[in-house]
C-alpha cells in the first residue's frame, strides 16, 4: 500500500457480508479509520476482527477533521474514511474532507462497493439507464411538494431517500403534486432480513403501507418512474384518443390494456402517455 492515501471505503448497508475483500484489506492496513459515527463502526470492525484507531468525522466537523486527516498524510499516514453504511459522500458525510485532501496535493483512492442508490435501482425494474440522485427529501411538506413539482416533467427515473418517520409524508406530497396514478418503487431494508420492494401507482404503495404498518419501518429508497418523451412514443393519435374515450368508463389502465389489445401499440405507452395528457 502507497503512504499518503486517503481511501473512501464502501460498507455494508445492511448484510456484513457484502464487504468487499479490498475494502477489508484497506481498513487492516490503513493507520487509522475516519468514521461518521466512531460506535458504528467499531461494531464492524469487531465482526471483522479488525482493531485501529478511529476519529470522528461527520457533519458537525468536518472542516477541524479534514485538516486532522491532511496532517497525518503529510506524516506518512494512511487514512480510511467510512460512513455508517454504503458508499462515503453519497448523501452522507465526506466531501469536505476529500476536497481538502486532494487539494492539499494527495491522493483520493476510491474502494467501492455497496451503495443504496445503484443496490435499489438494479432491483426496482424501472428504467436505469438515465437516473437522477437527490439526496434525502426535505423535511418539511412544503419543501417537499416543491421538489415533487419540480420533477414532474423528468424523463429520467428519480431517486431519493426517505426516513420511515416520513415515508407516509412523502408518498402523500408526491401523490399531491404527480397524481395517484404515478409509478412509483420504494426499496425497503436493503440486504437485510426484511428487504422488500413496493411496486406500483403511488395510491398502490400508499394502500399496501396503510394496511400493513410493518411497511412502513426501515430506511426507504424512493424512486419516480419518469415521464416518456412523446418523440420516442410510437403511439397514433387516434389510439390516444381512444384511450381516453374508454377511461371516462374504466379505470385508465384497463383502457389502455384494451386499447393495446385491438391497435397493437404497447400498453405502458399507451397508459403513460394517457395519464401525461390527463395531467395537463
Amino acid at each position: 500500500m502507497a503512504e499518503n492515501q486517503l481511501y473512501v471505503v464502501a460498507t455494508p448497508i445492511g448484510n456484513l457480508a457484502d464487504i468487499t475483500v479490498r475494502a477489508q484489506q484497506v481498513l487492516e492496513s490503513v493507520d487509522i479509520i475516519a468514521a461518521e459515527d466512531t460506535r458504528h463502526t467499531k461494531k464492524l470492525l469487531n465482526h471483522l476482527g479488525i482493531q485501529k484507531p478511529l476519529m470522528a468525522t461527520h457533519d458537525h466537523n468536518e472542516a477541524q477533521a479534514a485538516q486532522q486527516i491532511i496532517e497525518k498524510l503529510q506524516a506518512g499516514q494512511n487514512v480510511a474514511i467510512v460512513s455508517d453504511a454504503g458508499t462515503p459522500l453519497i448523501a452522507d458525510p465526506g466531501y469536505h474532507v476529500a476536497e481538502q485532501v486532494a487539494k492539499a496535493g494527495f491522493k483520493v483512492v476510491p474502494i467501492p462497493g455497496a451503495c443504496a442508490v445503484i443496490t435499489a435501482l438494479c432491483a426496482a425494474a424501472l428504467p436505469t439507464d438515465r437516473f437522477i440522485f437527490d439526496g434525502f427529501l426535505p423535511s418539511k411538506s412544503a419543501a417537499r411538494k416543491s421538489y415533487f413539482s419540480s420533477v414532474k416533467h423528468e424523463e429520467r427515473t428519480t431517486v431519493i431517500y426517505e426516513s420511515p418517520h416520513r415515508i407516509m409524508h412523502a408518498v402523500d406530497d408526491l401523490i399531491a403534486e404527480l397524481g395517484p396514478e404515478k409509478e412509483i418503487v420504494l426499496a425497503r431494508e436493503l440486504t437485510k432480513t426484511f428487504e422488500t420492494f413496493l411496486r406500483g401507482t403511488a395510491q398502490e404503495v400508499k394502500d399496501i403501507m396503510q394496511a400493513d404498518s410493518n411497511q412502513q419501518r426501515g430506511e426507504f429508497v424512493m424512486m419516480v418512474r419518469g415521464v416518456l418523451a412523446n418523440k420516442k412514443l410510437e403511439v397514433s393519435q387516434e389510439a390516444l384518443d381512444l384511450t381516453l374515450l374508454i377511461a371516462q368508463e374504466l379505470p385508465l389502465k384497463k383502457a389502455a390494456a384494451i386499447v393495446s389489445t385491438h391497435t397493437g401499440f404497447k400498453k405502458n405507452q399507451l397508459y403513460q402517455l394517457a395519464l401525461e395528457h390527463k395531467g395537463e
